[in-house]
């Protein structure tokens, strides 16, 4: 049943003021608008609550964080007590001991940790670490894939095919306007799945690699599983030539109860960690192999890689996400597990029923829907045509109009308190979206048979 048409008028007015204090409108340039943004008043379990009171299922999770859906309330107890007893301080407290024991006992490869405070400066301070570590400066990262707001870490995140070069050595593109060229020629950029690529481009620039960093699903390159030899030469490649592998999980920590490494055979000496470690809340980790977070050790002096922040490791942070973890045990993951293979498997018979020209990809809690028919192997293939961008906008607006969040263009989520109902809400909703676009995909499949 259709239950929601555009936003509300609270919401509009409440872009009205925004657009006073705001370059555009909004504190951050993911937010979503059509043509204003939804204002939310609160969230409850898998349920967002906007200035309206309309009610919507939530596929959002503020960007796959919130694993456990919104105002959980063992995180809400825990944030009560300490915020009785402090919010921070200059002195270290057990709950990050808690933490990070919690983490290097459940984490493969994780002998220590570090905390931050965003996936950001997680990614930042891992390139650090390995270039503190090998003494060279080069990374690697994967085309299309979104490592955060650090400039080497950006490079590629966004190329387009009217930059991304030969697919056999794609270009360094940039970021924004006046990064600066030298960033672009320490990163060599590999395609996703490119078993011979991955092997030629890192054996060409070995002696300069620091690293290579590894989004083991990546979220913007389409959600698309790793290919075992893909993941294996790149491992074998970085050994033998002394480049560090890191695994940056902010995202895809929620693929299992050990993480996304463990599920692909990725044997990282660094990883990456954010958003569920936090409990809704700020954070970040670097953890890796003891040898290599030593560049950290300041107990004999200045260390190889001084690392701080005001608000590191606070109480807030550490609490929350210590009480969301401790909840996120196995047999969360296997509801988790079960819902997502019911959506997914339901959009695919949806869309195998009708014969339309998309497919889903993802795993464990985790989906994304392509406006393609055939299964993508990496960010090039999943880039959208013009009618694609189209379709998607009119899918991610029909799931609004039926009380569901759908991000547009990027990972869609579940959280443990969504129930098989909710699932079957998904897909039903999911099928009536082709049902009500047939003549368009019609065309779009046809458009499709003649390339």
């Amino acid at each position: 049943m259709v239950t929601v048409t555009g936003v509300g008028q609270k919401s509009k007015h409440n872009f009205g003021r925004a657009r006073l204090v705001f370059p555009d409108g909004t504190s951050r340039v993911t937010v979503e608008r059509d043509p204003e943004p939804l204002y939310i008043d609160r969230g409850e379990g898998s349920y967002l609550f906007d200035v309206d009171g309309r009610r919507f299922l939530d596929l959002h999770c503020n960007f796959t964080t919130l694993i456990h859906g919104h105002a959980f309330a063992p995180v809400v107890d825990a944030l009560t007590r300490q915020l009785q007893r402090g919010s921070c301080f200059a002195n270290p407290t057990e709950s990050e001991i808690e933490l990070a024991e919690l983490l290097c006992g459940r984490i493969p490869q994780v002998d220590r940790i570090r905390f931050v405070n965003t996936g950001t400066e997680a990614v930042l301070f891992a390139i650090k670490a390995a270039r503190a570590f090998t003494g060279r400066s080069k990374i690697a990262k994967l085309e299309g894939a979104y490592h955060g707001a650090y400039d080497w870490a950006e490079v590629s995140q966004a190329a387009n095919p009217d930059n991304w070069g030969n697919p056999l050595a794609p270009k360094s593109t940039a970021s924004y306007r006046g990064m600066p060229a030298s960033v672009l020629d320490e990163v060599v950029v590999l395609r996703f799945n490119d078993v011979g690529g991955g092997r030629r481009l890192l054996s060409l620039h070995a002696h300069e690699l620091a690293a290579v960093i590894l989004d083991p699903m990546p979220s913007r390159g389409g959600l698309v599983a790793p290919k075992p030899e893909f993941i294996a030469t790149i491992q074998e490649i970085a050994r033998s030539n002394g480049i560090l592998v890191i695994s940056d999980e902010i995202l895809n920590l929620r693929q299992s109860f050990q993480g996304a490494s463990a599920r692909y055979g990725l044997l990282p000496d660094l990883v990456t960690m954010g958003k569920i470690i936090g409990g809704g809340l700020p954070i970040g980790a670097i953890g890796g192999r003891e040898d290599v977070m030593k560049v950290f050790d300041s107990s004999a002096g200045r260390p190889l890689l001084p690392q701080g922040g005001t608000f590191s490791a606070n109480p807030l942070s550490m609490t929350a996400g210590l009480a969301f973890m401790r909840h996120l045990d196995h047999a969360a993951f296997a509801h988790l597990e079960l819902l997502g293979n019911a959506i997914r498997d339901g959009i695919g018979h949806a869309i195998s029923t009708r014969e339309a020209p998309l497919c889903v990809t993802g795993a464990a809690s985790l989906f994304r829907i392509h406006p393609r028919a055939q299964t993508p192997n990496d960010y090039r293939e999943i880039y959208p045509t013009s009618s694609g961008q189209t379709l998607m906008k009119q899918l991610t607006r029909f799931f609004a109009e039926n009380g569901i969040i759908l991000p547009y263009g990027a990972a869609a989520s579940i959280s443990t308190p969504m129930t098989r109902a909710d699932a079957d809400l998904i897909v039903d909703v999911f099928a009536g979206f082709l049902d009500s676009q047939r003549s368009v995909l019609d065309t779009i499949a046809a458009r499709s048979s003649l390339e």
